[in-house]
């Protein structure tokens, strides 16, 4: 499992290893542009119900943990469908429960 920083906030967004790699790439992408977007997710199970969106620009400081040393293998469809979702006026909407399966769909059910 590994961990979104975002801003200032101490406390993590956690997600799954290999969601956490293919966002990764997604934001470096869409900020070394210039570009901002928003990232929404369900909150996973043992947490408060609900959800959560938070606005990504390139003033605002990240940091990606990722749980595993080794890096994960990207799915260029996942990529695709993921950036496809960040350009989009309803932004990149991720699964972040561990046992998800990461597929193209995700991005294209929202």
């Amino acid at each position: 499992m590994g961990s979104l920083f975002y801003g200032s906030s101490a406390s993590p967004i956690r997600m799954p290893d290999r969601v956490l790699a293919h966002v990764k790439v997604v934001i470096a992408t869409k900020l070394r542009r210039g570009e901002s977007f928003t990232l929404s997710w369900r909150h996973p199970a043992g947490e408060q119900a609900g959800r959560s969106t938070i606005w990504l620009q390139p003033s605002i400081p990240l940091r990606f943990v990722f749980g595993s040393p080794e890096p994960d293998l990207l799915d260029n469809a996942v990529l695709q469908a993921y950036a496809a979702a960040a350009n989009s006026s309803s932004g990149l909407t991720v699964d972040l429960e561990p046992h998800a399966e990461l597929a193209p769909h995700e991005a294209d059910a929202r």
